[in-house]
């Protein structure tokens, strides 16, 4: 079938509310080397995705400057020295712009099989929190079984795939969340314990759970939470960053556990990785998550689904805060 020589694509003629989306049309992007060109099924909804919306997440200068970071669909073009790969192959995909449109430009190292028995929504689901929450959590602060960890924002896209990851990799898992309702869907996701935000101090839960606190601490919280977070790691424990949604500036904080406790303090974001860095990821996911995606150990959860059309009541329900798992579009 020949391809179309225009797509439909999230136009953002100025940075703002979710009001300044419209969809657009504009001409179809040819994969180059090393790329492909998938026809989209189904789009993922990204809190990055939300602050690109309004100013504060600029695409690298090689990336479209179309939303998106993540797609599920079909491949309908291949380029130059992509072998691995062919014209209607089902995948997911991270990509590094652009994902918000009928066709998107994916990097042939970030692209992933549908797993066995998944459809185009849950395939869209997966990747951006997968490569996020595998990168940050298991290569980075190097988590393993037996070890205890403690999740922020446990019923977001990154804490339900974190909860769920950690528990199959025998992990002990802790949470936040901000309602008794999501306090619950994280302890049926994996967690021992769920700690309500809004109502408890979780450096003291933490404490009186554990003894000692937490191995490992994945957070999206930043200024905010710093202190607490020390104070609940335990001896030779690790805080990984990867959002700031309480600030990036922490103020009069007491730094001194890190030296007695020898702890580490490390982050990253997803964006900036080089290609190959974003391969030896995918790499990892395809070995070691994808078989237990298809033996049903692990699920992405999905909340909504909207269609393409309805994007912008995407972000505001995900800047509601009111979900539970993944926001998905389809096209």
């Amino acid at each position: 079938m020949p391809l179309p020589q225009e797509m439909r694509f999230v136009d953002l003629k100025s940075f703002g509310g979710p009001e300044v989306m419209v969809i657009g049309s504009g001409p179809l992007p040819l994969p180059g080397e090393g790329q492909v060109l998938v026809r989209a099924e189904a789009i993922g909804v990204n809190r990055p995705d939300i602050a690109q919306r309004q100013g504060s997440y600029p695409p690298p200068k090689d990336a479209s400057p179309i939303l998106g970071l993540e797609l599920a669909g079909e491949i309908v073009a291949v380029g130059p020295g992509v072998s691995d790969h062919a014209v209607g192959d089902k995948v997911c995909g991270l990509a590094n712009g652009g994902a918000y449109a009928e066709y998107c430009l994916l990097r042939a190292g970030q692209i992933l099989p549908f797993p066995r028995g998944y459809d185009a929504v849950q395939a869209a689901a997966l990747p951006e929190t997968f490569f996020t929450v595998w990168a940050n959590l298991f290569q980075m602060a190097g988590l393993t079984e037996g070890e205890t960890v403690l999740i922020h924002g446990g019923t977001s896209g990154i804490g339900t795939t974190a909860i769920q990851l950690a528990r199959a990799f025998g992990a002990e898992v802790y949470a936040t969340a901000g309602s008794p309702e999501k306090c619950e869907a994280c302890e049926r996701l994996g967690a021992k314990r769920a700690i309500n935000y809004r109502s408890e101090d979780f450096a003291e839960v933490i404490k009186a759970e554990t003894g000692q606190g937490v191995d490992i601490i994945l957070d999206m919280i930043g200024a905010a939470y710093f202190e607490r977070n020390l104070a609940s790691l335990a001896k030779d424990g690790c805080l990984s960053i990867i959002a700031f949604l309480g600030g990036a500036v922490a103020e009069k904080v007491n730094l001194s556990p890190i030296m007695v406790k020898r702890l580490t303090v490390t982050g990253s974001t997803m964006r900036p990785r080089t290609a190959e860095e974003k391969r030896a990821i995918r790499d990892d996911l395809l070995a070691e998550v994808w078989p237990l995606l298809e033996a049903g150990a692990v699920a992405p959860v999905i909340h909504k689904i909207l269609a393409f059309e309805e994007v912008a009541e995407a972000h505001r329900l995900m800047e509601a805060g009111s979900h539970i798992g993944k926001i998905v579009l389809t096209v």
